[in-house]
C-alpha cells in the first residue's frame, strides 16, 4: 500500500514506481553522482513506459484519464493562457452558480468572452463548485455573458468540463430544462462567433447547454456523451462494472467523434495527458484556439450564422447501407 497514489490511474501505476524513484533521489540529501546519473536511464525507462500504456488506450480508460484528478481545469487555463480576466457573476434571477466561470478575457491582443465549467480540486472546493454540475441559474449567467458578447461583437470561448447538469430537485424546480434548451436556442442565432472545447467531460445536456458552436474541438483525451459509460451500462446491463463495454459502444472519444464529424479538431495532448505536462497544454491548446478564432472571423456574419444552421441541422444524419 506505500505505493498507492490516488492521483495515478491503475493503468498508470508502472509510471508511479519509476516517478517515486526519480523523486526519492531528487530530493535525498546523500544521493551519490552514480544515483543522480542514473535519473537520465529512470527518465528513459519513464518515456518508454508512457509510450506503451497511452499508444493502446481503451475508450473506457480514455474516459478515466478525462477525469484525472489532476487534469487541468478552466480557471487552470484562465490563469495560464489568458489576462486582464473579469468574472461575471450571477444570472439577475437567482443567484450566482460557482459550477460556471464566466468573465472577460484577454488571449494575446484579442478579446473575448470565456466561458467554462469549473469542478473542484479537494472536497471543500468540489462541493463549493457543486462537482462541475451546473444549476439553472448557471446557464442563465452564462447566457447573460453571451448577450453581452454579442452586443460589442466579442467571440463566445466556452470550456466544457462536466459529468453533467445537476438533477436535484431545487434545479428542477427552478426549470433546469427549460434554461437549458433556451441556450441551445439562444446559442444557435447569437450573432457573434463561438468557439467551444472539451477539456474533459463532455456530459450530456449539461455540456451542450454551453457547446452549441461554430468551431468545436476536443482535447485529444476528452470525451463526449450523452450519458456516462457508467449510467449506460447500469441502464442496459444493470451493472455499471461493464463500464467498459459501454464506452465503446458509446463512440465518445475525440477520434470516434471527429470521424462521426460531430467535432472539428481534436486539439493534441503532450505524451501522457494534460495533467503530466501542464505548460505544453496550455501551449496546444492556446495556439489551437487562436487558429480557430481567426477561422471564424475570416467568415462575414451571415455566412457564419447560416454554416452554423447547417451544422447543426446536419447532426443525427445517417446514410443507409
Amino acid at each position: 500500500m506505500s505505493d498507492y497514489n490516488p492521483n495515478y490511474l491503475d493503468f498508470e501505476k508502472p509510471l508511479l514506481e519509476i516517478d517515486n524513484k526519480i523523486k526519492a533521489i531528487k530530493t535525498s540529501a546523500s544521493a551519490s553522482q552514480r544515483d543522480l546519473d542514473n535519473i537520465e536511464s529512470l527518465n528513459k525507462d519513464l518515456q518508454k513506459n508512457i509510450n506503451k500504456i497511452f499508444s493502446s488506450l481503451s475508450d473506457w480508460q480514455i474516459s478515466q484519464i478525462a477525469r484525472h484528478p489532476l487534469r487541468p481545469y478552466t480557471l487552470d487555463y484562465v490563469s495560464h493562457m489568458f489576462s486582464e480576466f473579469i468574472e461575471i457573476h450571477g444570472d439577475r434571477m437567482f443567484g450566482d452558480d460557482k459550477a460556471i466561470i464566466c468573465g472577460l478575457a484577454k488571449l494575446d491582443n484579442e478579446s473575448v468572452m470565456l466561458i467554462g465549467h469549473q469542478k473542484g480540486r479537494d472536497s471543500k472546493d468540489k462541493v463549493y463548485r457543486n462537482f462541475g454540475m451546473p444549476k439553472p441559474e448557471g446557464y442563465r449567467k452564462a447566457l447573460r455573458a453571451m448577450k453581452l458578447a454579442e452586443k460589442f461583437n466579442l467571440p463566445i470561448l466556452t470550456f466544457i468540463d462536466t459529468p453533467g447538469a445537476y438533477p436535484g430537485i431545487d434545479a428542477e424546480s427552478r426549470n433546469q430544462s427549460i434554461a437549458i434548451a433556451e441556450n441551445l436556442y439562444q446559442m444557435s442565432k447569437i450573432k457573434c462567433p463561438i468557439i467551444s472545447v472539451v477539456i474533459g467531460e463532455g456530459g450530456s445536456g449539461g455540456a451542450l447547454a454551453i457547446g452549441v458552436a461554430d468551431r468545436l474541438a476536443m482535447l485529444q483525451y476528452s470525451i463526449y456523451s450523452v450519458i456516462s459509460p457508467e449510467g449506460c451500462a447500469s441502464i442496459l446491463w444493470k451493472d455499471a462494472a461493464k463500464a467498459n463495454i459501454a464506452a465503446e459502444a458509446l463512440s465518445i472519444t475525440s477520434e470516434k467523434l471527429l470521424n462521426h464529424k460531430l467535432i472539428d479538431r481534436i486539439v493534441p495532448e503532450p505524451l501522457g495527458a494534460a495533467h503530466r505536462d501542464y505548460n505544453a497544454m496550455y501551449s496546444s491548446l492556446k495556439s489551437n484556439i487562436i487558429e480557430m478564432i481567426n477561422e471564424v472571423r475570416s467568415v462575414s456574419l451571415p455566412e457564419l450564422l447560416e454554416s452554423r444552421a447547417l451544422k447543426i441541422s446536419s447532426y443525427g444524419q445517417f446514410e443507409s447501407q
